[in-house]
C-alpha cells in the first residue's frame, strides 16, 4: 500500500475512467486510486471493478444510489482512515483537475502542510476553455465565502486537495452534511478552525474532456446558503 490515496467519485464516467485511472497512476509512484461510484447507469462501476482487477493499486467502492459530492467523498475518507492511508486527495474524474498536479500536493503535504489546496486563483493558476460569466461566478463565490468567514484562502471552492489523515481524523466528519460548491468550503473552513496549515498550490483547471459537468444552479444556491450556517456554527 502506497502513502497516499487519491478519491475520484464518479457517476456516469465511463468514458473517463480507465483513462484517469491509468493518468493518476503514471502520474506519482505514492498513490493508489479510489473510484467511487454511485451506481452508475452507463457502466461506470463495473469498468472500474475491471480495472481494478488489472491493476491492484485500483480500488472500488460502489455505493447504492446517487446522493451527491460530498456525501461520495465522506465514504471515501471513511475508507482511506481504516485501511491507514497518511495522504488521502480529492480529485475530478473527468481531466479538469490534471494528474500532473498530484506531485507537487503530495510533495507540500509531506513538507508539513496540513491541507493542501490546488488553486485556481494564486499567482501560476487558472482555468481554460471557460467563459468570462462562469469565472466571474467562481471567482464571486470564493469571495463571498472569503467576506462571510473572515479567511483568506482564495479558492474555497476548488475540489482538488490534499489532506493530511490528522485533519480528516479531527475535523468531525459526520456532522458536515453539505456537498457540491459548500463541502469544499466547509472542510477547508472546519480545518483553519481547528488550527491546521493550508497552502494553496497554483493548477489550471481545464474544461472537462467527455461527458456532462455534475455542477448546477442549485448547488452553487445551497453553497450561498451554507456559508453562513458555518459562521455561526462550526
Amino acid at each position: 500500500m502506497n502513502p497516499a490515496l487519491v478519491c475520484i467519485p464518479t457517476y456516469n464516467e465511463r468514458e473517463n475512467v480507465e483513462a484517469i485511472t491509468q493518468a493518476v497512476l503514471l502520474a506519482d509512484s505514492r498513490v493508489d486510486v479510489l473510484v467511487v461510484d454511485d451506481n452508475s447507469p452507463d457502466g461506470t462501476g463495473q469498468l472500474a471493478d475491471r480495472l481494478s482487477s488489472l491493476q491492484s493499486r485500483i480500488q472500488v467502492l460502489h455505493r447504492e444510489r446517487k446522493q451527491g459530492l460530498g456525501r461520495a467523498y465522506l465514504a471515501a475518507f471513511e475508507w482511506a482512515l481504516r485501511r491507514g492511508y497518511s495522504y488521502v486527495l480529492e480529485m475530478d474524474a473527468d481531466f479538469s483537475h490534471h494528474p500532473k498536479y498530484l506531485p507537487q500536493l503530495i510533495d507540500a503535504a509531506e513538507g508539513g502542510t496540513d491541507l493542501v489546496l490546488g488553486s485556481r486563483y494564486v499567482a501560476g493558476g487558472g482555468t481554460v476553455n471557460w467563459g468570462f460569466l462562469r469565472r466571474k461566478i467562481s471567482q464571486g463565490g470564493s469571495w463571498y465565502a472569503r467576506a462571510i468567514l473572515g479567511i483568506a484562502v482564495q479558492d474555497l471552492t476548488g475540489g482538488f486537495k490534499c489532506f493530511r489523515r490528522q485533519v480528516l481524523e479531527t475535523i468531525d466528519l459526520p456532522s458536515v452534511r453539505s456537498t457540491g460548491y459548500g463541502f469544499q468550503i466547509e472542510l477547508t473552513y472546519r480545518a483553519l478552525r481547528k488550527g491546521f496549515v493550508v497552502k494553496e498550490v497554483p493548477i489550471v483547471f481545464e474544461e472537462r474532456r467527455v461527458g456532462q459537468s455534475k455542477m448546477d444552479r442549485k448547488i452553487f444556491l445551497e453553497a450561498l446558503a451554507m456559508v453562513w450556517k458555518l459562521k455561526f456554527t462550526v
